[in-house]
């Protein structure tokens, strides 16, 4: 009897620890989803090994994730150097100094323990103290343990982008778009490097403006072929090609690859944060083929400008699921807060009819549909509505939600350049 009683006690403790390691799992933040602030300088994020080359200890190393639940947070580092080190290693207020021994293989490192008393999106910190060899340490990951990590959202891929987010503006039944007109406005400080703000999207193309290095800024416009080639144009099938037809002065114009196929341009312009830029598209069906043509007004001149006119075979009809869209393509800086403005948008019929689009449809993509991001929003305030990614804070949108603005009930004045 006592053996029986011994034995049914030691599977109730048994079966009490599985179900307290069931609810509390250990999770590994992986090192190649790491952002170093406030830049990648003095060391790499690399893709498949994680934080390495750390020989700088003028930034900081920061892995993000949001608990769900209050509890303990137990953090350890699987990491190695090529001789002693010494790091610090901070999260919820609480920060520690520890060592990391000269080794050949990545070992576990405890770091620290903390009480999480808010669900919410956190950062674990490192940063370099001291060194003995060429690099603080390589980190191949964070583990994280303890109560709090039940139902924890983290990154687990080597994709560092933000997600990107979408205003779909639907048109009424049975009008056909031969002009589509829209404005941005982005806030002083949301004009991060690596950010595409896209005005007026349709469905072969793109129009809007990006943030390419600390000093280059591009007016972007491009269509798609044919044929559903996705990486190499020179595999695209002459007869599916988008062929350029004009081009404005100084816009530089190519084929692309990548993402699609198709035709590319840009023109390098400063713009500038907290002005109003506007956009412009034009559709004229032709038979089996439709040409698109930008036009962006360069405010400095009073007038518009020509960026490019593509004609785009297997197509024949108008402007199709107007939309935009606000895209973190950097993964360096892919935690950083980004905020557009879209708005003033409207269509011309072939009629000649001006129609206000007032609604939009907000939309994201597969990063914020698996769940690997979910720092993401939009609304209308102020007139406008806007889009945000990034900056780990929570989402105030979901797919499908439906934001409307005030209709202003006046239509763009527009004077095209004659050619």
């Amino acid at each position: 009897m006592k053996q029986k009683t011994l034995l049914a006690t030691l599977l109730a403790i048994g079966l009490a620890s599985h179900h307290v390691f069931a609810q509390t799992p250990t999770v590994t933040l992986p090192g190649f989803t790491a952002y170093a602030d406030p830049a990648e300088e003095n060391v790499e994020i690399n893709y498949k090994n994680g934080v390495v080359d750390w020989t700088g200890n003028s930034n900081t190393v920061n892995f993000y994730f949001h608990v769900a639940s209050a509890g303990t947070l137990q953090v350890s580092l699987q990491a190695k150097s090529d001789a002693e080190s010494k790091i610090s290693v901070a999260v919820n207020g609480t920060e520690k100094t520890i060592s990391i021994p000269n080794n050949n293989d990545y070992v576990a490192v405890p770091a620290l323990q903390t009480k999480i008393k808010t669900p919410g999106f956190y950062c674990v910190s490192l940063k370099g103290i001291s060194k003995n060899g060429k690099v603080y340490a390589d980190v191949k990951g964070i583990t994280l343990s303890g109560t709090a990590t039940r139902d924890i959202q983290y990154n687990p891929k080597p994709w560092r982008r933000a997600a990107s987010v979408h205003l779909n503006y639907p048109v009424p039944d049975g009008k056909n778009v031969e002009w589509f007109y829209g404005e941005i406005k982005v806030p002083a400080g949301e004009d991060k490097l690596g950010t595409y703000f896209m005005s007026c999207g349709f469905h072969r193309g793109y129009f809007g403006m990006q943030v390419n290095s600390p000093t280059e800024r591009r007016i972007i416009f491009s269509v798609w072929d044919a044929g559903g080639e996705p990486e190499e144009r020179d595999k695209v099938k002459y007869e599916d090609q988008v062929v350029m037809l004009a081009k404005g002065d100084s816009v530089i114009a190519s084929g692309f690859g990548g993402e699609g196929t198709g035709g590319h341009s840009h023109w390098v312009y400063d713009w500038k944060a907290s002005q109003n830029y506007r956009f412009l598209m034009h559709s004229v069906p032709s038979g089996t083929t439709t040409t698109y043509t930008a036009y962006f007004y360069v405010p400095e001149h009073h007038e518009w400008k020509l960026i490019a006119s593509f004609r785009a075979p297997k197509d024949g009809k108008y402007m199709g699921h107007l939309y935009s869209f606000l895209e973190n393509f950097s993964f360096e800086n892919g935690h950083l807060g980004r905020k557009g403005y879209f708005g003033n948008e409207w269509i011309k019929t072939n009629t000649g009819e001006w129609i206000e689009l007032t609604k939009a449809k907000f939309s994201n993509d597969a990063t914020a549909k698996a769940k690997d991001r979910i720092d993401y929003g939009g609304g209308s305030e102020n007139g406008w509505f806007y889009l945000w990614n990034s900056g780990f804070k929570p989402a105030n949108a979901q797919y499908g939600d439906l934001f409307e603005r005030p209709a202003t009930g006046t239509p763009p004045v527009i004077d095209l350049p004659k050619f």
